[in-house]
């Protein structure tokens, strides 16, 4: 499957950085600050949302008084430090993208975490030279599921969708990726593990970790 593509492009949390665990966190804290237990299908629901459509969701579910920009400017501060500091690449995932790189295979990123945040952890692990395209799902209309993100990132790298090859972590971002018309191989990670199967049906390849495609051929 990298064989014969022009562009890959990677969600970001999951999937090339090991940070879904600290959202569920986030979420449990910022609820119980306003003293509302966090619900068991909170995490499943929100999968794949904008920043901007996870804060509007938060507003409506919890009957919020604080405005979208208030919400989303709290977890911002919530997460930054870990962003910044704290947050580890996937095993295989510097030499995997260096393996593309030295194969000229353009490369971006469609995530759905805000733009600071991204560029931050992107920053801290000196990650930014291989991309030349890192979007978010604030910058289109609809977040994943819908394929907006990927195709954005497929129209910066003027490569057409069928010619991309996306890795996902999640269900909502495999069935985008799906969507926009582009293959898919799936990562495994912790916080998506109790629907693996589900996530293995729908994309064209699952894997462990990028140690098991480190080489491009």
């Amino acid at each position: 499957m990298i064989k014969d593509i022009e562009a890959v492009i990677f969600d970001l949390d999951g999937t090339l950085v090991d940070s879904m665990w600290i959202w569920k966190q986030i979420d449990i804290d910022y609820l119980e600050k306003r003293g509302i237990p966090l619900p068991e299908d909170l995490q499943k629901t929100i999968e794949g949302m904008s920043f901007t459509e996870t804060a509007k969701y938060f507003k409506d579910r919890f009957q919020l008084s604080e405005n979208l920009e208030d919400i989303k400017k709290e977890w911002m501060e919530m997460a930054e430090d870990f962003y910044a500091n704290q947050i580890p690449l996937k095993n295989g995932v510097w030499t995997f993208l260096s393996s593309l790189q030295q194969k000229n295979i353009k490369m971006g990123i469609g995530t759905s975490n805000a733009k600071d945040l991204a560029q931050a952890v992107i920053g801290k692990h000196n990650l930014l030279p291989f991309f030349h395209s890192i979007r978010t799902s604030c910058e289109v209309e609809k977040g994943k599921p819908h394929p907006d993100i990927f195709l954005k990132v497929a129209e910066d790298l003027k490569v057409k969708p069928e010619a991309c090859l996306v890795f996902e972590d999640t269900y909502a971002g495999v069935l985008a990726a799906k969507r926009a018309g582009m293959r898919v191989i799936a990562i495994a990670d912790a916080t998506s593990l109790a629907y693996a199967e589900e996530i293995r049906s729908l994309a064209d390849q699952y894997i462990e970790s990028f140690e098991e495609i480190v080489q491009v051929g």
